[in-house]
């Protein structure tokens, strides 16, 4: 009993010890503020604004399985006259309403692609300003697709255009990449990468949507911040069907469909089956963030995860949904159908969910857990969609080097962190001919900008857009 008590003094006094080096560390480690604020440039900035106002204008919703290509093509119209260079000058490849232009480099050795779709989510619900008006108001620029992505569409073409109107040659061959399939995962980008394969094109770097200029990024961090996507998680769509005989609602028998899916709903949200862990990308993140957070007890976690990591991986998505995703595959259920009457009990009830994969519990292992986890409520397990997660791009290679040298090059006293991608882009399709594909729009987004991307009140403030442009702008210098 003795040698017991002495052994738990002895763990205890040890963690005790090990508190007061992280304390003593974190205390002399220097508190840091996130200053960069986008440089007020009023008359370019609403300059850039009136062209983004127009690709707004033209509504673009795309629909799953549908053709569409004339009203893209009409789309192209109006990216014609808004950057007449561009298609003067560099070679056009239209594909179903997609686009790739090739503007030759003086070599060909390291290829760059710029990416952005063309195509936006449908405009529901009540606005303040018309989804499709393009209102340029109170600094800020309206409307769907604003933000989701025709804000970088128009910051990619622009530097492109400015480019050429400067006389100037790219030292690298650049492809500008634009797909109208990406917000239902369709087969636009797809045929775009086919294209490039048949032509033998394996680009250097590949940089699209995903990250950001986020505003705020963890709850406790303020402040502007540059999120360089370094990977996205897999995605898959299930639907889960539970079966019964029916009957009428009066003598209602248990184990019901209905209550089989809400037990096992409740199991999978409460008691989650999906191992968390930090990975190198994340822990990098939470390291480079830590000096940013407003209060001591934060910057003492996060500035010491060789001994906090197990408290921050219990608690951080109570902090943030958006970094607890970030730990773990996650299971979002979407969807669920029954009985017509209320007075019916239902033969069939259906379940949709969404699913994200984490790289080290990835598709099949995922999978299999929620087949196991349905298997237990008696549950039909119907795979719709599914891929598996992309490879991370080396946070400490050349080409990640590349972008973060070029973000604070662009943006003056920007801070740059790796950053998990959560969603799904159409860069994913980039995986199998490019080993460096990044996510990241140059604009900035607070919480009302990530809200609004498939909401309602879309809208970006336009101050960003110069900056946009230049980062495009200095990329394209950049490769050589």
């Amino acid at each position: 009993m003795n040698y017991i008590l002495w052994l738990i003094g002895a763990v205890v006094l040890l963690l005790l010890a090990l508190l007061l080096i992280a304390v003593i560390r974190t205390a002399f480690t220097p508190k840091k503020t996130a200053a960069y604020r986008p440089a007020a440039d009023e008359e370019r900035a609403l300059g850039l604004a009136e062209k983004l106002s127009a690709m707004v204008k033209t509504e673009t919703v795309s629909r799953m399985n549908t053709d569409l290509r004339e009203k893209f093509l009409g789309f192209h119209q109006v990216l014609e006259e808004l950057f007449p260079l561009v298609y003067e000058h560099l070679e056009k490849i239209e594909i179903d309403g997609s686009l790739l232009f090739f503007w030759e480099g003086k070599a060909h050795d390291r290829p760059l692609v710029l990416m952005s779709h063309q195509d936006v989510v449908p405009a529901e619900g009540t606005w303040t300003h018309p989804p499709f008006s393009g209102e340029i108001e109170g600094g800020r620029v309206w409307g769907r697709g604003s933000v989701d992505t025709k804000c970088s569409l128009m910051g990619l073409l622009e530097a492109a255009e400015e480019l050429l109107a400067e006389g100037y040659v790219p030292e690298q061959d650049v492809w500008l990449s634009s797909s109208c399939t990406e917000e239902w995962a369709g087969d636009g980008c797809p045929k775009l990468v086919d294209y490039l394969e048949k032509r033998g094109v394996r680009p250097y770097l590949v940089c699209d949507e995903g990250g950001a200029i986020i505003t705020d990024p963890i709850g406790g961090i303020p402040g502007n911040f540059a999120m360089i996507g370094v990977f996205e998680k897999g995605k898959g769509d299930i639907r889960f069907t539970a079966k019964s005989t029916g009957g009428h609602a009066s003598a209602p028998a248990k184990g019901s469909p209905i209550a089989r899916l809400a037990g096992f709903v409740h199991e999978m949200e409460t008691r989650s089956p999906f191992r968390k862990y930090m990975s190198r990308e994340v822990e990098n993140m939470f390291g480079i963030l830590a000096p940013y957070a407003s209060s001591f007890g934060l910057r003492l976690v996060l500035e010491n995860i060789w001994l906090f990591r197990p408290v921050l991986l219990a608690v951080l998505p109570s902090i943030s949904a958006q970094a607890g995703a970030m730990l773990k595959t996650t299971i979002a259920f979407t969807m669920q159908s029954g009985s017509d009457a209320c007075n019916v009990m239902p033969e069939e009830a259906t379940l949709g969910a969404n699913m994200r994969f984490i790289p080290h519990q990835g598709m099949e292992e995922s999978l299999a857990i929620v087949r196991q986890k349905a298997e237990k409520y008696s549950l039909g397990v119907e795979i719709l969609h599914a891929n598996d997660f992309s490879q991370p791009v080396d946070i400490k290679g050349d080409a990640f080097r590349m972008i973060v040298e070029t973000t604070e090059k662009t943006f003056p006293g920007i801070v740059c962190s790796p950053y998990v991608m959560t969603g799904a882009t159409d860069a994913i399709n980039y995986q199998r001919i490019c080993d460096n594909v990044i996510r990241f729009a140059p604009i900035v987004m607070g919480p009302d900008q990530m809200k609004g991307m498939h909401g309602v009140n879309e809208y970006l403030e336009y101050s960003c857009l110069p900056g946009c442009v230049d980062f495009y702008r200095n990329l394209i210098k950049a490769n050589h």
